[in-house]
């Protein structure tokens, strides 16, 4: 009998689950609860563009048109895009629009049963003759729900959207105590363009966070705005927001998108060579940021606006915080269309916001929330059962603890993809995508589940250690190290099977990455 896949979300990691799962020979369901693909990518702001460079954002069977030349593309031109790769590979059968998942539920072993495994599923295999996932699903149109039970859920619902993230404030501090209006960024990007313009023209507008939505908010308050009523941008930390990616004329994939930066870096497993060898290399992994900042300070001018961060470049880029300063951005600073003011904490007044350790309030018409999301909220509360929501996430000062950052080991017939970040998401996600479906495939088994809780919670460690825990939200995992986790084809097998399949997965990411760098200069 046909076993049944469902994948939840149509974004990136949707579209190249349900691609590598129709090609092991399955028919999925994708719930996408949108009328669209394209997850983040559907609503943005006007302004907004890809942040890494395209080659870095190319699926790996399906380049871009060549009637898109910009480096850097917009929301259109990268929509096009997936909506062509679902066109190629036929994919839109399988998506069931404006369908939202209401919850998930296991149905097969107990709780109990389920505690004194010790491989995965009870047998190690990805699909079980006692285990189903039962998928309540709602039909946003009409609001009619249905039931279908299934033998294996794929998670791609990621963490930057549907749950904002709302800071917390004490009694009578919070939004209610302000005179003015108060939103989110997604509220502001679910605006049409002309609607976004007029929302803020003409308004005194506070923008809460310095990631690369704050940014592209920030420019486009000030355009409508100007001087006579700049846009202020609140910060608690400053950042190695970039201005392009070629630091002093030397692509920025030379010194950390290839198989040499992986030899700076100690990884768990590592031989008593590799280690001697990324503790010779740590002094060039230090000038290496070094280099880089002093690239970024020298362009955008950061000294001159107190904006230089007290952290490594290096952490920044480990941490997946990196963003690419918009064109002009600090032009507008200096202007005075845009005011850069650094807040650890605030909280709400009568006339606008008030900032830890002054006394005088700042007056805004509009306070726009660019404080992210509350990804790992979604993920837990997708399951009805309690038992996996408290352990979905694991400690909360651990990242999720995914196995190869795709299975749970102790949810059985699951994978969650997309949902750990990376300098190139496309790129991973793929990986991901490839890996669990040659684990449905039943390529390889998996490990015990205490190996694999083993594993995480070394690489865990790792991310921590590179990272310098500059986020406090969740540990990252980098483009080229993300590649180590999770390769195409990584089995686990044989020390020269995992060997052989990561190099072959290193050296086809390398061409993909390196035969474009010239792009960049």
């Amino acid at each position: 009998m046909e076993k049944q896949v469902a994948i939840i979300g149509a974004g990136i990691s949707g579209l190249l689950a349900c691609k590598y799962t129709v090609s092991k020979g399955f028919n999925p369901i994708v719930f996408e609860a949108r009328n669209n693909i394209g997850g983040v990518w559907i609503n943005t702001v006007e302004t907004t563009k890809l942040q890494t460079p395209k080659p870095a954002f190319q699926f790996s069977d399906f380049p871009w048109p060549d009637s898109v030349s910009e480096l850097f593309p917009n929301q259109s031109q990268v929509l096009d895009y997936l909506q062509s790769y679902a066109h190629h590979f036929d994919l839109l059968k399988h998506i069931k629009f404006s369908t939202k998942v209401l919850g998930i539920k296991y149905q097969g072993a107990s709780d109990e049963e389920m505690q004194s495994w010790s491989l995965w599923g009870g047998n190690g295999e990805p699909f079980s003759s006692r285990g189903k996932w039962i998928v309540e699903a709602q039909d946003t149109q009409n609001l009619s729900t249905e039931v279908y039970r299934v033998d294996f859920v794929i998670l791609c619902v990621g963490r930057f959207s549907d749950v904002p993230n709302i800071p917390e404030f004490p009694p009578d501090k919070g939004p209610e105590a302000f005179h003015g209006d108060v939103i989110h960024s997604m509220d502001y990007a679910n605006m049409d363009y002309e609607s976004a313009r007029d929302f803020v023209r003409g308004r005194r507008v506070t923008v809460v966070g310095f990631q690369k939505f704050a940014m592209d908010i920030a420019m486009e308050c000030s355009t409508a705005n100007g001087v006579e009523r700049p846009c202020r941008v609140l910060y608690r930390t400053e950042h190695w927001n970039i201005p392009d990616y070629i630091p002093w004329g030397v692509p920025l994939g030379y010194l950390y998108l290839n198989r040499f930066s992986e030899l700076m870096v100690h990884k768990p497993g590592e031989g008593f060579l590799l280690s001697l060898l990324a503790t010779i290399l740590a002094p060039l992994r230090l000038a290496f940021s070094k280099f880089v900042e002093s690239d970024i300070e020298k362009k955008l001018r950061l000294a001159k606006f107190g904006m230089v961060p007290k952290h490594s470049f290096t952490q920044e880029l480990n941490s997946c915080l990196i963003a690419t300063v918009p064109h002009g951005f600090y032009d507008k600073v200096e202007e005075g269309s845009i005011i850069l003011k650094k807040a650890p904490s605030f909280s709400f007044c009568k006339e606008g916001i008030k900032v830890q350790g002054e006394d005088t309030p700042l007056e805004t018409d509009l306070v726009i929330l660019a404080t992210g999301f509350k990804g790992e909220k979604k993920l837990k509360d997708i399951f009805e059962s309690k038992t996996f929501q408290d352990c979905i996430l694991g400690s909360p000062d651990a990242a999720v603890p995914l196995y190869r950052e795709c299975i749970h080991p102790r949810i059985p017939q699951l994978a969650v993809i997309g949902f750990s970040e990376s300098v190139a998401n496309l790129y991973t996600s793929e990986m991901r995508c490839r890996w669990t479906a040659e684990l449905l495939d039943s390529t390889f088994k998996l490990p015990s589940i205490k190996e694999m809780e083993k594993h995480s919670a070394k690489w865990d460690q790792y991310l921590k250690r590179y990272s310098g825990r500059i986020t406090a939200d969740h540990v990252s995992v980098p483009f080229t190290y993300g590649i180590m986790i999770s390769c195409a084809k990584t089995w686990d097998g044989t020390q020269r099977e995992r060997r052989d399949s990561l190099l072959n997965c290193l050296s086809r990411t390398d061409l993909q990455i390196m035969s474009h760098l010239k792009d960049m200069e």
